[in-house]
Protein backbone atom coordinates (compact mmCIF):
# COMPACT_ATOMS: atom_id res chain seq x y z
CA UNK A 1 0.00 0.00 0.00
CA UNK A 2 1.41 3.44 -0.91
CA UNK A 3 1.65 5.75 2.07
CA UNK A 4 -0.08 9.20 1.34
CA UNK A 5 2.79 12.45 0.88
CA UNK A 6 1.13 13.96 3.79
CA UNK A 7 2.47 10.72 5.67
CA UNK A 8 6.16 11.54 4.77
CA UNK A 9 9.14 12.67 7.53
CA UNK A 10 10.36 15.84 5.58
CA UNK A 11 12.53 16.69 7.91
CA UNK A 12 15.94 15.45 6.49
CA UNK A 13 15.03 16.59 2.71
CA UNK A 14 16.19 20.18 2.87
CA UNK A 15 19.32 21.72 1.54
CA UNK A 16 21.16 24.52 3.07
CA UNK A 17 23.26 26.96 1.30
CA UNK A 18 25.31 30.11 3.21
CA UNK A 19 26.81 32.60 1.91
CA UNK A 20 29.39 34.70 3.78
CA UNK A 21 31.46 37.96 3.70
CA UNK A 22 32.43 40.08 5.83
CA UNK A 23 29.79 42.57 4.41
CA UNK A 24 26.72 39.99 5.12
CA UNK A 25 25.48 36.86 5.36
CA UNK A 26 23.26 34.76 3.14
CA UNK A 27 21.64 31.54 3.72
CA UNK A 28 18.36 29.87 1.80
CA UNK A 29 16.91 26.59 2.07
CA UNK A 30 15.62 24.01 -0.57
CA UNK A 31 12.86 21.44 0.54
CA UNK A 32 13.62 18.76 -1.85
CA UNK A 33 10.93 17.08 -1.72
CA UNK A 34 8.35 19.70 -2.67
CA UNK A 35 11.21 21.28 -5.10
CA UNK A 36 10.96 24.54 -3.56
CA UNK A 37 12.80 27.34 -1.33
CA UNK A 38 11.11 27.66 1.38
CA UNK A 39 13.59 30.06 3.18
CA UNK A 40 15.45 33.08 1.91
CA UNK A 41 17.29 34.84 4.68
CA UNK A 42 19.73 38.21 4.24
CA UNK A 43 21.86 39.52 7.28
CA UNK A 44 24.41 42.67 6.30
CA UNK A 45 27.32 43.71 8.71
CA UNK A 46 28.01 47.49 9.26
CA UNK A 47 31.34 47.37 10.66
CA UNK A 48 33.17 44.11 10.32
CA UNK A 49 36.55 43.78 8.93
CA UNK A 50 38.09 40.67 10.04
CA UNK A 51 37.45 37.09 10.16
CA UNK A 52 37.05 36.83 13.67
CA UNK A 53 34.37 39.61 13.96
CA UNK A 54 32.87 38.11 11.60
CA UNK A 55 32.35 34.57 13.62
CA UNK A 56 30.75 36.64 16.03
CA UNK A 57 27.93 37.90 14.14
CA UNK A 58 27.70 34.07 12.70
CA UNK A 59 27.57 33.12 16.06
CA UNK A 60 24.89 35.62 16.73
CA UNK A 61 22.62 34.66 13.73
CA UNK A 62 22.46 30.64 14.37
CA UNK A 63 21.44 31.95 17.79
CA UNK A 64 18.59 33.95 16.31
CA UNK A 65 17.93 31.93 13.39
CA UNK A 66 17.77 28.82 15.68
CA UNK A 67 14.77 27.27 14.64
CA UNK A 68 15.74 27.46 10.91
CA UNK A 69 19.70 26.55 11.10
CA UNK A 70 19.90 23.93 14.34
CA UNK A 71 17.97 21.03 12.16
CA UNK A 72 19.31 18.15 10.42
CA UNK A 73 20.06 18.75 6.18
CA UNK A 74 20.66 16.74 3.38
CA UNK A 75 23.56 18.81 2.22
CA UNK A 76 25.47 22.07 3.59
CA UNK A 77 27.00 24.64 1.06
CA UNK A 78 28.78 27.21 1.75
CA UNK A 79 30.53 30.00 -0.73
CA UNK A 80 33.33 32.27 0.63
CA UNK A 81 33.26 35.60 -1.11
CA UNK A 82 36.64 37.74 -0.43
CA UNK A 83 38.71 38.61 -3.20
CA UNK A 84 41.80 36.70 -2.01
CA UNK A 85 41.48 34.05 -5.09
CA UNK A 86 43.13 34.01 -8.58
CA UNK A 87 42.04 32.06 -11.67
CA UNK A 88 45.18 29.23 -13.34
CA UNK A 89 44.71 27.87 -16.42
CA UNK A 90 44.51 23.91 -15.56
CA UNK A 91 47.67 22.62 -17.70
CA UNK A 92 50.07 25.34 -15.72
CA UNK A 93 48.75 24.49 -12.42
CA UNK A 94 50.21 22.33 -9.43
CA UNK A 95 48.72 21.99 -6.12
CA UNK A 96 52.17 22.45 -4.97
CA UNK A 97 52.53 26.49 -5.82
CA UNK A 98 49.55 27.81 -4.13
CA UNK A 99 51.11 30.38 -2.35
CA UNK A 100 52.83 31.25 -5.78
CA UNK A 101 49.94 31.71 -7.51
CA UNK A 102 48.08 33.91 -4.86
CA UNK A 103 50.92 36.48 -4.02
CA UNK A 104 50.96 38.28 -7.09
CA UNK A 105 47.76 39.52 -6.30
CA UNK A 106 47.45 39.23 -2.56
CA UNK A 107 49.07 39.93 0.10
CA UNK A 108 49.83 36.26 2.09
CA UNK A 109 50.45 36.00 5.63
CA UNK A 110 52.65 32.99 7.14
CA UNK A 111 49.86 31.26 8.48
CA UNK A 112 46.82 31.70 5.56
CA UNK A 113 45.70 28.37 5.02
CA UNK A 114 44.97 28.00 0.54
CA UNK A 115 43.15 26.02 -1.16
CA UNK A 116 41.34 25.29 -4.60
CA UNK A 117 38.42 24.67 -6.77
CA UNK A 118 38.45 23.27 -10.15
CA UNK A 119 36.00 24.77 -12.61
CA UNK A 120 33.45 21.87 -13.49
CA UNK A 121 32.85 23.50 -16.85
CA UNK A 122 36.30 24.88 -18.30
CA UNK A 123 39.74 24.43 -18.21
CA UNK A 124 40.78 26.65 -15.31
CA UNK A 125 41.45 26.31 -11.03
CA UNK A 126 40.37 28.73 -8.61
CA UNK A 127 43.24 29.18 -5.99
CA UNK A 128 42.01 30.97 -2.69
CA UNK A 129 42.29 31.35 0.61
CA UNK A 130 39.26 30.92 2.94
CA UNK A 131 37.52 31.87 6.26
CA UNK A 132 39.53 28.93 8.03
CA UNK A 133 37.70 29.81 11.36
CA UNK A 134 34.54 30.48 9.66
CA UNK A 135 34.60 26.79 8.13
CA UNK A 136 35.78 25.12 11.72
CA UNK A 137 32.57 26.91 13.12
CA UNK A 138 29.96 25.00 10.23
CA UNK A 139 32.11 21.62 10.73
CA UNK A 140 31.50 21.76 14.61
CA UNK A 141 27.82 22.95 13.48
CA UNK A 142 27.07 20.22 11.03
CA UNK A 143 29.85 18.00 10.08
CA UNK A 144 30.72 17.32 6.48
CA UNK A 145 29.89 20.23 4.66
CA UNK A 146 30.84 21.35 0.68
CA UNK A 147 32.55 25.09 0.22
CA UNK A 148 33.55 26.56 -2.26
CA UNK A 149 34.95 30.17 -3.29
CA UNK A 150 32.12 32.54 -4.78
CA UNK A 151 33.97 33.31 -7.85
CA UNK A 152 34.02 29.46 -8.87
CA UNK A 153 30.12 29.29 -8.68
CA UNK A 154 29.62 32.63 -10.50
CA UNK A 155 31.66 31.26 -13.32
CA UNK A 156 30.58 27.79 -13.39
CA UNK A 157 27.16 29.24 -13.66
CA UNK A 158 27.65 31.85 -16.23
CA UNK A 159 29.66 29.23 -18.61
CA UNK A 160 26.42 27.40 -18.80
CA UNK A 161 24.23 30.24 -19.69
CA UNK A 162 27.07 31.91 -22.03
CA UNK A 163 26.03 31.52 -25.86
CA UNK A 164 28.76 30.57 -28.04
CA UNK A 165 29.47 33.47 -29.64
CA UNK A 166 32.43 35.22 -31.44
CA UNK A 167 31.17 39.03 -29.89
CA UNK A 168 32.34 39.50 -26.34
CA UNK A 169 30.01 39.14 -23.57
CA UNK A 170 30.04 40.87 -20.10
CA UNK A 171 28.45 39.89 -16.83
CA UNK A 172 28.61 42.36 -14.11
CA UNK A 173 27.91 40.80 -10.36
CA UNK A 174 27.32 43.39 -8.53
CA UNK A 175 27.46 43.46 -4.45
CA UNK A 176 27.94 45.62 -1.32
CA UNK A 177 31.27 47.70 -2.11
CA UNK A 178 32.47 45.77 -4.76
CA UNK A 179 31.59 44.38 -8.01
CA UNK A 180 32.82 41.70 -10.35
CA UNK A 181 33.48 41.95 -14.25
CA UNK A 182 33.54 38.72 -16.64
CA UNK A 183 34.43 39.14 -19.61
CA UNK A 184 33.37 35.42 -22.15
CA UNK A 185 33.90 34.80 -25.36
CA UNK A 186 32.69 31.71 -27.35
CA UNK A 187 32.64 30.52 -23.45
CA UNK A 188 36.08 30.83 -22.53
CA UNK A 189 37.26 33.45 -19.75
CA UNK A 190 38.69 36.80 -21.40
CA UNK A 191 39.34 38.60 -17.80
CA UNK A 192 37.97 38.51 -14.48
CA UNK A 193 38.54 41.11 -11.88
CA UNK A 194 36.80 42.37 -8.13
CA UNK A 195 36.86 45.76 -7.43
CA UNK A 196 36.12 47.83 -4.72
CA UNK A 197 33.30 50.85 -5.14
CA UNK A 198 32.07 53.46 -3.08
CA UNK A 199 30.62 55.49 -6.06
CA UNK A 200 28.86 55.32 -9.04
CA UNK A 201 31.58 57.39 -10.35
CA UNK A 202 34.01 54.57 -9.23
CA UNK A 203 31.72 51.77 -10.49
CA UNK A 204 31.68 53.38 -13.91
CA UNK A 205 35.65 54.23 -14.31
CA UNK A 206 36.27 50.60 -13.47
CA UNK A 207 33.78 49.40 -16.18
CA UNK A 208 34.58 51.94 -18.81
CA UNK A 209 38.16 51.38 -18.33
CA UNK A 210 38.14 47.56 -18.41
CA UNK A 211 35.98 47.90 -21.75
CA UNK A 212 38.56 50.08 -23.00
CA UNK A 213 41.51 47.58 -22.37
CA UNK A 214 39.60 44.84 -24.07
CA UNK A 215 38.81 47.05 -27.00
CA UNK A 216 35.16 46.29 -26.71
CA UNK A 217 32.68 48.41 -28.64
CA UNK A 218 30.12 50.50 -26.25
CA UNK A 219 27.61 50.33 -29.15
CA UNK A 220 27.49 46.99 -30.00
CA UNK A 221 28.86 45.40 -26.37
CA UNK A 222 26.20 43.27 -24.56
CA UNK A 223 26.19 43.69 -20.69
CA UNK A 224 24.57 41.78 -18.77
CA UNK A 225 23.79 42.81 -14.86
CA UNK A 226 23.47 40.05 -12.03
CA UNK A 227 23.52 40.82 -8.34
CA UNK A 228 22.50 43.41 -6.01
CA UNK A 229 21.40 45.81 -8.50
CA UNK A 230 17.73 46.69 -9.96
CA UNK A 231 16.78 49.51 -12.83
CA UNK A 232 16.41 52.28 -10.57
CA UNK A 233 19.81 52.09 -9.10
CA UNK A 234 21.96 54.56 -10.46
CA UNK A 235 24.48 52.54 -11.01
CA UNK A 236 22.24 51.09 -13.37
CA UNK A 237 21.60 54.37 -14.97
CA UNK A 238 25.12 55.62 -14.86
CA UNK A 239 25.57 52.10 -17.47
CA UNK A 240 22.67 52.61 -19.74
CA UNK A 241 24.13 56.19 -19.75
CA UNK A 242 27.44 55.13 -21.65
CA UNK A 243 26.79 51.23 -22.83
CA UNK A 244 23.57 51.01 -25.21
CA UNK A 245 23.14 47.41 -24.78
CA UNK A 246 21.97 46.68 -20.84
CA UNK A 247 19.90 43.94 -19.34
CA UNK A 248 19.41 41.88 -16.35
CA UNK A 249 20.28 38.29 -16.61
CA UNK A 250 17.31 36.45 -16.81
CA UNK A 251 18.50 32.95 -14.94
CA UNK A 252 15.42 30.39 -14.82
CA UNK A 253 15.44 27.95 -11.49
CA UNK A 254 14.52 24.06 -11.50
CA UNK A 255 12.78 25.02 -8.34
CA UNK A 256 9.77 27.25 -7.52
CA UNK A 257 9.72 29.92 -4.14
CA UNK A 258 6.89 28.98 -1.32
CA UNK A 259 4.72 31.57 -1.09
CA UNK A 260 5.79 32.73 2.42
CA UNK A 261 9.34 33.94 0.94
CA UNK A 262 9.89 36.93 -1.41
CA UNK A 263 10.60 35.73 -4.79
CA UNK A 264 13.88 37.72 -5.93
CA UNK A 265 14.09 38.50 -9.15
CA UNK A 266 16.03 36.23 -11.84
CA UNK A 267 19.02 38.10 -11.82
CA UNK A 268 19.32 37.80 -7.38
CA UNK A 269 21.23 36.45 -5.23
CA UNK A 270 23.09 34.21 -8.39
CA UNK A 271 25.69 32.80 -6.76
CA UNK A 272 23.59 31.57 -3.29
CA UNK A 273 20.35 29.83 -5.79
CA UNK A 274 22.67 28.17 -7.47
CA UNK A 275 25.31 26.76 -4.92
CA UNK A 276 23.17 23.49 -3.87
Amino acid sequence: MTKRRNNIDHTNFKKLSIQISLNGLSFCILHTVDNEITELRHFLFEEVTNPLQLEKEIVAIFEQEAALLDQPFESVTVSHINTLSTFVPKPLFSDKNLADYLKYNNKILPNDYMTFDVITNNDMVNVYIPYVNINNLFFEKYGAFHYKHFATILLENIFQIANVSEETTLYVHVQKEHFEIVAIQQKKLLFYNSFEYTSSEDFIYYLLFTIEQLQLNTNTLQLYFLGDIDKSDVLYTVAYTYIRHVEFLDKQYTFSFHESVSTPKNHHDFTLLTNF
